[in-house]
């Protein structure tokens, strides 16, 4: 009984306690943490409705890595890259540079943009095969794996414990066995379900394999970087080979989930120099996650054989700057769209400019689509997804819903000229959030192409036209607006 009473006497401090905390976080992300007006708003409305679960939540998921330098260069690094860099950069501004398609020389704007900004050299020597199919994408996955004489160097957000994830494990294994330096590297978060005990990854590091894991927990059920993710899919093989795009690994992405159904997504095979960025960018991430002392310039020993005239910026960015590069270069090529802007999402949560870009090129008379999945695999953010796209049927664009199992796909087509596939989706998420990867192509054959595949795709689709959506009953509308309000946080 005295316990009770005391517990009931404790009650007025407990709610002080809890007040003070609650006000200091939220003068915390005002005035220090400097986040944008709406996920400010977001954040404190989280505070003030559930303290208790909103401190946790917030300490989980709303640390700044913007102030913090993870991917270091030495000054060799740094001197080699943006010498490479500027040469290319005034070969092009004084025209002594050579392109070798249309789209490059009608998009050299955006090119240099990329250069300037992402860091990203242009190389146009590359071939592209695009795979939209989970069993054609690991067929040849695995038979350029069998087939590697040297190196494997592949990192994913996602790797399933399952027959699909344990059969590409078991090659990678056979592969170490044989003398091949395989490096595998792994989001903690995303393939959650693998660790250094779990069987096949034992076998891969008793091969001579080497296996890191990105921001992996300090304590067993708690990881303090939980909400910043590496959701990058690359692969170099033999430093010749590269793989980039939306395909992770597991039996669902070969359409053997009943909830999904097939699996619709778009992956990159490239040959040629851009190989050597990817490859790139997987060794810096691989040094930090691995704290192996690796050489940066190990990712160009290769000597790279010309293979075709495809032009391509391999460009990266992460929450550890607030720069946002592939949403810069999004924003570039909706912007300067004269004909059609085609683009398919699995998440369409974009922020302010975004959206205003693309409703206004709708009403300048851009023919702009989007296409996204009919089913969700996380319920916030497809009401969310659902609630921007209306807008977008408001101001004149067509949206489709992708009938045939789910859309995975993360491209973008403009003009028929210029494109992007990679890891990076349309949403928040993607531009602040996730370590991401995209190719930007310049090749006319090669964005005809994907808009071809993306005309196919509407004959598995059903138009979301202005009809249909304002129809929409009151749950959804609902749905949509407290899914809405925590888009900055999806």
């Amino acid at each position: 009984m005295h316990l009770v009473y005391d517990i009931f006497n404790r009650v007025p401090y407990f709610v002080t306690i809890l007040f003070v905390t609650n006000l200091f976080i939220a003068f915390t992300i005002i005035f220090l943490e400097r986040k944008n007006p709406s996920a400010t708003l977001a954040w404190i409305m989280i505070l003030f409705l559930i303290p208790i679960v909103g401190i946790f939540f917030y300490f989980l998921f709303s640390q700044n890595l913007s102030r913090k330098k993870i991917f270091k260069m030495t000054r060799f690094e740094e001197e080699t890259i943006h010498t490479a860099l500027h040469e290319q950069i005034k070969e092009m501004k004084t025209g002594e540079y050579s392109f070798t398609t249309f789209a490059a020389r009608n998009w050299s704007d955006m090119i240099r943009l990329h250069q300037v900004y992402s860091n990203a050299f242009f190389t146009e020597d590359n071939s592209v095969s695009i795979f939209t199919d989970g069993h054609e994408f690991f067929d040849s996955l695995i038979r350029d794996i069998e087939a590697a004489e040297c190196t494997i160097n592949i990192q994913y957000f996602i790797i399933k414990n399952d027959l699909v994830g344990r059969k590409i494990l078991d090659v990678l294994t056979d592969k170490a066995k044989s003398g091949i330096e395989v490096r595998l590297l792994i989001d903690a978060m995303g393939s959650r379900q693998l660790s250094y005990s779990t069987l096949s990854i034992k076998k891969l590091l008793e091969a001579g394999g080497k296996v890191a894991f990105f921001f992996p927990p300090k304590f067993k059920y708690l990881n303090l970087k939980l909400n910043y993710r590496n959701h990058r899919k690359m692969v170099v093989i033999d430093g010749r080979i590269g793989y980039i795009g939306g395909f992770n690994i597991g039996k669902e992405y070969l359409g053997l989930k009943k909830k999904f159904g097939y699996w619709r997504d778009t992956h990159l095979r490239i040959l040629g120099s851009s190989v050597q960025d990817i490859n790139a960018r997987f060794l810096m991430d691989w040094r930090f996650a691995s704290k192996e002392e690796i050489v940066l310039s190990e990712a160009y020993y290769s000597k790279v054989i010309q293979e075709g005239c495809t032009g391509i910026q391999i460009v990266s960015c992460g929450p550890d700057e607030q720069k946002a590069q592939i949403k810069r270069g999004y924003m570039k090529m909706i912007t300067s769209a004269h004909k059609n802007i085609y683009i398919q999402t699995p998440y369409f949560v974009p922020d302010s400019s975004i959206l205003e870009s693309l409703k206004m090129a709708a009403q300048s008379g851009v023919d702009v689509r989007v296409m996204i999945p009919c089913m969700p695999d996380h319920m916030f953010v497809y009401w969310a997804t659902y609630s921007y796209v209306g807008e977008l049927i408001r101001s004149g664009a067509r949206v489709f819903i992708y009938d045939n199992g789910f859309m995975h796909a993360k491209t973008i087509v403009v003009d028929g000229e210029v494109a992007s596939v990679g890891s990076a989706n349309f949403d928040m998420r993607s531009f602040k959030l996730n370590f991401e990867s995209n190719a930007f192509i310049f090749d006319e054959k090669l964005a005809r192409k994907l808009e071809t595949i993306f005309e196919q795709d509407i004959s598995n689709s059903h138009e979301l036209t202005k009809e249909i959506y304002n129809s929409r009953g009151m749950m959804i509308q609902f749905k949509e607006s407290v899914s809405r309000l925590l888009s900055d946080l999806l």
